[in-house]
């Protein structure tokens, strides 16, 4: 694999940087560089940027308005906004439902939905997850049953991201049942204002509310929401999915992290000396180096295919196992680099930013909460445990 930029792709290069010195708004990386909770406006003003640009979906076809880069591109793209800080751009409807709409809707689905996604002007959840189905996802038991021109659905999702501040939801349902679980299933989508749906936020450990549940008693959601055929969701699941684990990665804001915990690693808060004079801890830091280079090329092999017109594929698994890893190791470093200055949590500043009242340097004060924050990566999107036996079957043959 040649990583030398050809004199085009450094002109490439050169433009988004350009770009994203003047349009990245200054306060949306004030906010993303020091951990500062994200309010849906601030996603939305983003992604309008973007798609302005006409770079808010790198991984969309030309014809259903992408840019048509190249997976060179796409990585330049991606490495360029991770060294700036930039904000990641919502997944639900961008990166997961779109592909879904594109390969399995209807001309008419893509027509209505494809727009409002590209321009952040429709902002989507997933309902994937139910309070006793999140890994064993085929065991979901939410139902819909078909009455005329409408489906009438009934059940609960749980850790619903956004849900609070979604208008859609897409959501798979069980719409008969079969011999198998995973048949029976089918992919639809709801109007999160649609009499009968119930947002309860789930406030978690650092105060946030990001996640809900959200409760379906007698939703109404007309027969033309259906997405493919009735009984075949499980397959659209599938697909989804691999969309998800791919962007779950995140190489080049691992990249950074990777930065800043050399920076707070340099610092003397330990009895005068600081970490990168310990040569255990500089070993640590190496480590997880090379495994994000490994990682770094493995999904360069997964863009180059996908921008051939294949989805990502089982391979999409290895990528969210080591992509996750690696994002949690980088954390654990990050805390033992702060050490006890790490220790004082102060709800408010996730959400006000740093005050006099921590103590020790700006950054410690937000890390407590984001270590533990990032140790759900490895449970969100099918748990790694799950995409271990995936691995075996479907890439080893076990």
């Amino acid at each position: 694999m040649d990583l030398n930029y050809t004199p085009e792709e450094k002109a490439f290069q050169l433009e988004v940087r350009s770009f994203l010195k003047e349009s990245y708004p200054k306060e949306l990386q004030d906010k993303v560089s020091k951990g500062i909770a994200l309010k849906k406006e601030d996603y939305v003003r983003w992604q309008k940027i973007l798609a302005k640009q006409g770079w808010v979906a790198p991984g969309w076809p030309e014809k259903f308005g992408g840019p048509g880069w190249s997976p060179v591109q796409k990585y330049i793209f991606d490495e360029e906004c991770g060294t700036a800080n930039c904000l990641r751009t919502v997944a639900f409807g961008l990166v997961m439902l779109a592909p879904v709409l594109m390969e399995f809707g209807t001309d008419e689905q893509r027509e209505k939905y494809l727009s409002d996604i590209y321009n952040s002007d429709v902002w989507w959840c997933q309902g994937y997850s139910e309070p006793n189905s999140g890994s064993d996802l085929a065991s979901l038991q939410t139902r819909a049953e078909k009455q005329g021109d409408h489906y009438i659905v009934n059940g609960s999702k749980t850790w619903t991201t956004h849900g609070h501040y979604a208008d859609k939801m897409f959501a798979l349902v069980r719409t008969s049942k079969e011999d198998r679980k995973q048949k029976g299933i089918s992919f639809l989508m709801l109007d999160m204002k649609a009499p009968g749906v119930t947002v309860d936020p789930i406030i978690t450990v650092d105060g946030m509310h990001v996640v809900n549940q959200v409760f379906l008693d007698n939703v109404k959601v007309p027969v033309e929401n259906l997405v493919g055929v009735e009984g075949e969701g499980w397959t659209i699941a599938k697909y989804l999915l691999q969309h998800e684990r791919t962007y779950i990665a995140q190489v080049p804001r691992s990249k950074k992290q990777i930065e800043r915990l050399k920076v707070l690693a340099g610092k003397e808060l330990h009895n005068g000396k600081s970490l990168l004079e310990d040569d255990r801890f500089r070993a640590k830091i190496a480590e997880i180096e090379i495994e994000l280079l490994a990682l770094e090329m493995t999904s360069l092999r997964i863009l180059s295919k996908m921008s051939a017109g294949q989805p990502p594929g089982s391979a999409s698994s290895l990528l969210k196992v080591k992509g996750t890893e690696v994002q949690q190791a980088i954390t654990a470093l990050l805390m033992e680099a702060t050490g006890y200055y790490g220790f004082p949590y102060f709800k408010e500043v996730l959400k006000e930013g740093w005050n006099e009242e921590a103590v020790g340097p700006e950054e410690a004060t937000f890390l407590a909460p984001h270590y533990f924050d990032w140790r759900k990566s490895s449970i969100y999107g099918g748990s790694n445990e799950i995409q271990k036996n995936i691995m075996a079957k479907a890439v080893l043959g076990l």
